[in-house]
């Protein structure tokens, strides 16, 4: 489709796009979604090849935040039956941070609930990085520790950290109908302070809301002009106990154009496939590693993900290569042989069991 062309051609250059462009991405039809993957996976391989970075999180402080953000279920007054727990202890986040190493990631996250760190935390947490990297010096660290009063993030770049991560999630416009207990512009103050302090910026969103296009376009948008390393672009876990609990507006396609929007928009970022990819992109995960170059593995903050074996697997039988890796599968490395995938026939016809129907 010319149009489509049109835009990959100047996403390959770099250029941005006009916001009736970015518009027509979200509102194009399931007859064009395979070209719309075709035309983001254009750009994808000029910048990424068929890379694919994996990432970790570790979740070092769980639930029990005096934010009020609506989509969380770490949020004050959340009734979501999470895990609650107070600081892990260094060698508990630097076992569970491995155990991703090892899983094949090249970037561990650090994230702790709450509305920003004290400098205690912030020493805190500057000790485990320190230590992690002794143990691990090629592999990233990023922090999402909330947002930051002035001189933490210096002290953060000081330890080790390699970036730091906080999302804008939503539109300006958008931001007080998902939280009310601070605004966007600290957001914004944060991924800021965070980048002048030398850490690798990272910010993204979270799609399924209640945005409009509009909203979606605003904060890819907006998240160009900060011009973010890497954009995490998460899909609503709606947990039964908070306010969107129970919001289920995304379908596969849905997804599928979101990212291939953000990718057209951001076209040289590491567009990561984060939260809420199994449970909306589900059987259609394979097409979105086209316009992604970055996932996480394994499980989310609250929330488990799909087993670390699957994701490789998917990535492997899609033709695309871990990042890091010694051998990678390449486009026409013949699949590993799959016995386990075998089953003989015990049931249906001849049998006395249930067919499988």
């Amino acid at each position: 489709m010319m149009w489509l062309d049109s835009l990959a051609a100047k996403a390959v250059a770099c250029e941005l796009p006009t916001r009736d462009e970015a518009l027509a991405v979200l509102a194009s039809g399931d007859d064009e979604l395979m070209d719309v993957v075709a035309a983001a996976f254009r750009v994808r391989r000029q910048f990424f090849g068929r890379r694919v970075k994996l990432n970790y999180l570790v979740n070092v402080k769980s639930g029990l935040c005096p934010e009020d953000c609506f989509y969380c279920s770490q949020r004050a007054g959340s009734a979501a039956d999470v895990l609650k727990y107070t600081w892990l202890k260094t060698d508990e986040v630097i076992a569970s941070a491995e155990a991703g190493v090892a899983g094949g990631a090249r970037r561990v996250c650090l994230v702790a609930s709450g509305r920003g760190p004290t400098d205690k935390d912030i020493d805190r947490v500057a000790g485990t990085i320190a230590a992690f990297k002794d143990r691990n010096p090629d592999v990233e660290v990023c922090a999402c520790l909330g947002l930051l009063s002035r001189g933490q993030a210096e002290r953060l770049a000081a330890a080790g950290t390699t970036a730091y991560n906080h999302n804008l999630n939503t539109s300006g416009g958008h931001y007080a109908d998902i939280c009310t207990t601070h605004e966007y512009a600290d957001r914004v103050s944060t991924v800021e302070s965070a980048k002048s302090a030398g850490l690798s910026p990272c910010s993204g969103l979270i799609a399924g809301m209640g945005e409009t296009d509009d909203d979606l376009v605003d904060v890819a948008f907006a998240l160009r002009a900060m011009r973010p390393d890497s954009v995490p672009v998460n899909f609503l876990i709606p947990f039964d106990g908070t306010p969107l609990g129970g919001r289920w507006e995304l379908t596969p396609q849905r997804c599928l154009r979101i990212l291939a929007m953000v990718r057209f928009v951001n076209p040289d970022a590491e567009v990561r496939l984060a939260g809420g990819r199994e449970i909306h992109l589900r059987t259609l995960q394979p097409l979105a590693l086209h316009i992604v170059n970055s996932v996480f593995l394994g499980d989310y903050l609250t929330s488990e993900g799909q087993p670390g074996a699957a994701d490789l697997a998917m990535i492997a039988d899609a033709g695309f290569t871990v990042e890091g890796a010694e051998q990678a599968p390449g486009e026409f490395t013949a699949a590993p042989a799959r016995p386990d995938l075998v089953h003989v026939r015990r049931r249906g016809a001849g049998t006395a069991l249930p067919a499988n129907s």
